[in-house]
């Protein structure tokens, strides 16, 4: 419907319009000329038949001139609620059955829309506004829905971290390899329930990102703390060199996708350690020397879903960590990437600069 500047769009619509009414100009020159053929048979002026001809070709000229005029007009007001198509559907899903035919009574529209010009198009238009209505309400019917399924787990997570927190307090006094293991599992039990939390609110709008100063240093520390029982264990190199600077984002949002980084690196780093420090200004560097990633599988691990060589290897990846670090980092303004080598261990680079949200 639209065009690259206003004077092809309209040299265009004319084109079209001249087209459409093709048959009609065809129709009145074959008339012209019946009238022409039949007075020369019968030997009568032809200009008798000429001057009425010409006549009604000026007054038809007028009439097309004020109708594409009019065709115009109504073309500038559908293409203007084309580009705001969101607006449109709002305007038809806020009007009822009874607002639609009062505005047809007093000027023959239908709500946003141009006068309908016959009762076609008024059919049409009251059939748009249905099918927008009918949309709308399915569209509320399926965020309802999402919102319930949304309340179920917050309960469900809520309820399962009982017997998590159940469990911890009956073996605290437990000190033995065994005991070290169930705590870990039951931290891997509670980063999934994070995780599930996590993907269900990604997009919701109750999703509660409070951005505010925060001292990066602190937040790398919890996400450490977490693991600190595997990296003793496993006996694995920590290094982490302090900061010393402060980001504007969401604290727990943020301690998330370091906890999850962290936790891909554990999973697959069997010697060495993992590397934390702030490579260059702005940009936080976490450095493993785990078996790496294949080079094939590097440009889609941030995808839903895509779990790699090493996830089919492993069986238990769900493919959904590190899509969940990069919509959360999007979310927060921030960027993130990945480097690695087969055999040489992966590099997650975050951009933790904040341009665009201002503190809370």
């Amino acid at each position: 419907m639209n065009g690259g500047n206003g004077e092809e769009t309209a040299l265009g619509f004319y084109l079209h319009y001249l087209r459409f009414h093709f048959r009609s100009i065809l129709l009145y020159i074959l008339f012209c000329a019946v009238f022409a053929v039949v007075f020369v048979l019968y030997h009568l002026p032809v200009g008798a038949a000429l001057y009425p001809a010409l006549l009604c070709g000026v007054l038809g000229l007028a009439a097309f001139w004020y109708d594409s005029r009019r065709v115009w007009h109504r073309h500038q007001q559908l293409a203007r609620l084309e580009e705001s198509r969101e607006l449109l559907a709002e305007a038809v899903w806020a009007q009822n059955v009874a607002d639609v035919r009062k505005a047809r009574q007093a000027d023959g529209s239908a709500g946003p829309f141009p006068a309908a010009d016959s009762q076609a198009e008024a059919d049409y238009q009251e059939l748009f506004r249905l099918f927008t209505a009918e949309q709308f309400r399915q569209t509320e019917l399926l965020n309802q829905r999402y919102e319930d399924m949304i309340d179920y787990y917050t309960v469900w997570a809520h309820q399962i971290k009982t017997p998590i927190a159940s469990i911890r307090l009956n073996m605290q006094n437990e000190d033995s390899d065994f005991a070290r293991l169930v705590g870990e599992d039951l931290q891997r039990i509670e980063q999934y329930v994070e995780m599930v939390m996590a993907f269900l609110r990604l997009d919701s709008d109750s999703t509660d990102y409070v951005f505010r100063p925060c001292g990066l240093d602190e937040m790398i520390r919890q996400a450490v703390r977490k693991f600190a029982s595997q990296f003793i264990r496993r006996n694995l190199r920590l290094q982490f060199e302090p900061t010393g600077i402060t980001i504007v984002t969401d604290e727990k949002w943020f301690c998330f996708v370091i906890g999850q980084i962290l936790s891909n690196s554990l999973k697959y780093t069997r010697s060495g350690g993992i590397d934390i420090r702030l490579e260059t200004p702005g940009i936080l560097c976490i450095r493993d020397t785990g078996i790496g990633i294949a080079p094939e599988d590097l440009p889609r691990i941030f995808e839903k879903g895509y779990t790699g060589y090493n996830g089919r290897t492993d069986k238990k990846a769900s493919g959904l960590g590190l899509y969940l670090c990069r919509r959360i980092c999007e979310n927060l303004g921030h960027s993130i990437s990945a480097q690695s080598e087969p055999g040489e261990g992966t590099v997650i680079r975050i951009d933790v600069t904040q341009k665009n949200v201002r503190p809370e």
